[in-house]
């Protein structure tokens, strides 16, 4: 449905939440000035023709990919920026960045973990330039097991800059990038196994605000997820996977985490997704893997899944036990994204020392308990920015619509309280509702609320 809604600005919230969306000048200055650290000790790989594949119009550039063919299996090349070799320890950069913790995307303007001069140029995995890198080797088997894996630092050079659209049209008329034909192929292979793990894999898709200059109007509108997202997701899964397991062999390094979902929260969902029409069998797995996420109930699946997944956090090796991602089925480490993420600056150096059998650096171990706190409370942060980023947008959009009826689905009804939680289904929004309708029930409900101030949306049962 169209929607009439006044331009939406995000500036109010970065300020509420203390979310810093510029950098002192002499962050700025020391950022143009840093260099690579490591010039004469890298393996020169620049004869790989690794591709980037990334949103439409993106700069910050953490990993270029290129898959090869080997006999029944493939060889996986995975080129990460080498952040670390450019942020010096005693740096203005560094420090900045300890306070941070990561990247935190504000619709229209993220509010980045370091300067543009080094996200978005110097250590940015650029086209057609070369770039110093952290480079994963995995050797695949016929069924996508890792029998090999190896990181190094490395100069590459990627040959061209994708974005998801272009990538998943060229896979649609089966004219893919050389270098990366041979990713549909490895990432079904990824998810086939991620399903024998019973991981739960969340394809969550974006909900945009689209703009009708013509008319003035607005559209709440679900982004498709490629399939080609997903794929070159697996890969990012594979290299956080492996990275985990290094780091618990060798006794050192920092686990992302996450404790399996306890029995009320799985009855719980499964229940609401029954209220939305589907049946959740044996594996939530092996369920969420059905679900088009590109339709209004398929998207509130995924949200829904979202619970399943709380609790999650950091662990530094160096002083506590191991533990499990439950959302991945294993041990898991994020080294993938150092551009956008502070721990992966960090553990990717623990990784490096361990396949160079060298020691760790000082000011790894040093940072190690800081590093943990910050993203600890930076995840949290990010969080509570996106949860108010969407309740603003939910607000502002409906805002005209008060006292206008709308089709929903009663996700759960609670008598006593006399007030129930549902899904609209156009635009597509769960918000709390007034009355409690049976559970399962599609219904028609009134908009009594879109409070823009207090970023509220309530709508009431039944309708007028």
């Amino acid at each position: 449905m169209k929607l009439y809604a006044a331009p939406l600005d995000f500036r109010d919230i970065a300020r509420e939440y203390g979310v810093p969306t510029d950098f002192p000048e002499e962050v700025h200055k020391e950022a143009a000035e840093l260099v690579d650290a490591h010039p004469n000790n890298r393996r020169d790989a620049r004869n790989i023709p690794f591709v980037t594949i990334d949103p439409a119009g993106s700069k910050d550039l953490d990993q270029a990919v290129c898959i090869e063919k080997d006999g029944e299996g493939y060889i996986v090349y995975y080129a990460i920026a080498d952040v670390a070799a450019f942020v010096e320890p005693d740096s203005l950069v560094k420090e900045e960045s300890l306070e941070r913790g990561q990247t935190i995307y504000l619709p229209d303007e993220p509010a980045r973990l370091h300067p543009a001069e080094l996200s978005e140029d110097a250590a940015s995995l650029l086209p057609d330039v070369d770039r110093p890198a952290a480079l994963w080797t995995f050797h695949l088997d016929a069924g996508g097991e890792v029998t090999n894996a190896h990181v190094e630092r490395a100069l590459v050079h990627s040959v061209a800059r994708l974005d998801y659209d272009g990538v998943q049209e060229d896979l649609d008329n089966g004219r893919m990038h050389p270098s990366i034909e041979h990713l549909p192929a490895v990432g079904k292979l990824r998810q086939e196994s991620s399903l024998r793990r019973e991981a739960i894999n969340l394809r969550l898709p974006s909900v945009r605000v689209v703009d009708d200059e013509l008319d003035g109007t607005f559209e709440l509108v679900i982004e498709p997820r490629h399939p080609v997202m997903d794929y070159n997701s697996e890969i990012s899964l594979l290299t956080g996977m492996v990275a985990g397991g290094m780091m618990v062999k060798a006794g050192v390094g920092f686990l992302r985490t996450l404790g399996p979902a306890d029995n009320g929260a799985v009855e719980d969902f499964r229940q609401e997704v029954r209220n939305l029409g589907y049946e959740p069998g044996e594996h939530i797995g092996e369920f969420l893997a059905t679900i088009d996420p590109d339709t209004p109930r398929g998207m509130a699946v995924m949200r829904e899944a979202q619970k399943l997944l709380r609790g999650s956090g950091y662990v530094n090796l160096a002083e506590k036990a191991p533990e499990v991602h439950a959302g991945i089925g294993g041990y898991y480490s994020h080294v993938t994204a150092p551009l956008r993420r502070l721990i992966d600056r960090y553990a990717t150096e623990i990784c490096l020392a361990i396949c160079a059998g060298s020691d760790i650096p000082h000011w790894v171990e040093e940072d190690g308990n800081r590093v943990v706190k910050t993203m600890g409370r930076t995840s949290q942060l990010a969080a509570t920015v996106d949860k108010a980023c969407l309740n603003l947008t939910e607000a502002k959009v409906l805002n005209p619509w008060v006292g206008h009826n709308f089709d929903a689905v009663v996700l759960t009804s609670d008598a006593e309280a006399d007030q129930s939680r549902i899904f609209v289904v156009d635009p597509p929004v769960l918000a709390p509702c007034l009355g409690h309708p049976d559970e399962g029930k599609e219904t028609s409900v009134s908009l009594v609320c879109a409070d823009v101030g207090k970023r509220e949306v309530v709508f009431a049962w039944p309708a007028d």
